[in-house]
């Protein structure tokens, strides 16, 4: 089991962050490999690929990530408006703050790094073979990428949920209400909207017209156990996975890699810097996400093996007809000899 009992979303959490120490602690680490040939022949073999992706893969379609020095909205950080207490307080400003977050969105694509992604996930499942994401990114860019296996476990910028009957739904109108128009602006200076409660975003489903909030797990709620499940399977039966562009400082998910690691499966870590868990990963690749993914995820010698090696089958099955089909099996016992000898010239 690796994340059923991890289920509160925050920054680090005193306990586990001790937890993390001590799985540390509990074997000796090497520094971890920069070698990209050695990923890369593990890649070629896997056939459950995890890939946990933080803010750092966003950060480099020019999305701002809320955190460190200068990650502030107005006189706020994030952690101060992404809460129950400060929705509840004044949902007028915590609505103004993700109204400029999808407003911005809607500006931003897909970089290289996320596209490199959704490639190799269509690319393997071809092949049998399993990609799935595991985002804390609320953005939708994965999706938008082309990735199909994904999990947005802080969910989604673009959901809303009910406060009155709980329905939550797909939601990209720009703006979300009209009231919102021209309103968010990040700078310092500028006063709050003080939109009344009855102008927000309001929800249609079945003539409600309860109060809308946006769809993200906030700090100190609960991820959606569902999710969680799901992350669980892959983690649990995933036999590579990758960290690409996340802190290791917000949990629950600071905690996954570094227990895939933990049972022997190689994590590699793809980062501007290092990270609390890097030293528990066996690679760890320095740079930014865009410049580092992609030669990782690309085609492997052994995928235009198994590509040329269909080809052949199907073409000399081809030249020599129906009369053959008897020599099916011994062909496929011979082929790759044959396709030496340049069958697949003819």
């Amino acid at each position: 089991m690796i994340v059923r009992r991890l289920t509160c979303g925050g920054l680090v959490h005193s306990h586990l962050h001790a937890n993390l120490k001590r799985l540390q602690g509990s074997q000796v680490m090497a520094r971890p490999s920069s070698d990209l040939a050695a990923l890369r022949e593990i890649f070629s073999k896997a056939k459950n690929i995890a890939i946990i992706t933080g803010a750092g893969v966003s950060a480099e379609s020019g999305v701002p990530t809320f955190r460190g020095a200068g990650g502030y909205w107005r006189k706020w950080q994030a952690q101060e408006l992404a809460t129950p207490e400060a929705f509840s307080r004044n949902p007028s400003r915590v609505w103004e703050f993700y109204h400029y977050r999808r407003e911005v969105m809607l500006t931003k694509n897909p970089n290289k790094a996320h596209l490199a992604i959704a490639e190799c996930e269509e690319r393997l499942s071809k092949q049998g073979r399993t990609v799935t994401v595991i985002t804390q990114n609320i953005d939708e860019l994965h999706r938008r990428a082309g990735s199909k296996n994904i999990l947005e476990i802080h969910g989604s910028l673009f959901k809303t949920r009910c406060m009155t009957c709980g329905h939550e739904a797909a939601n990209y109108k720009s703006p979300i209400c009209a009231e919102l128009e021209g309103k968010g602006a990040p700078d310092p200076e500028t006063n709050d909207a003080r939109i009344p409660v009855d102008k927000l975003p309001r929800c249609e489903h079945k003539g409600c017209h309860g109060l809308l909030r946006p769809a993200v797990v906030w700090f100190g709620e609960s991820l959606d156990s569902d999710i969680l499940t799901s992350a669980e399977k892959v983690l649990d039966s995933c036999d590579l996975c990758l960290v690409v562009g996340t802190s290791s400082i917000v949990y629950p998910a600071a905690m996954f890699a570094p227990q895939v690691a933990a049972r022997g499966v190689a994590v590699a870590e793809s980062n501007m810097e290092n990270t609390p868990a890097t030293m528990r990963f066996k690679f760890h690749f320095q740079g930014p996400c865009g410049t580092t993914l992609p030669p990782a995820l690309a085609l492997h010698d052994t995928e235009q093996t198994r590509v040329l090696d269909i080809s052949c089958t199907q073409t000399t099955l081809s030249n020599t007809g129906g009369l053959y089909w008897y020599k099916y099996q011994k062909y496929l016992v011979d082929y790759n000899e044959q396709c030496g000898d340049g069958v697949l010239d003819k």
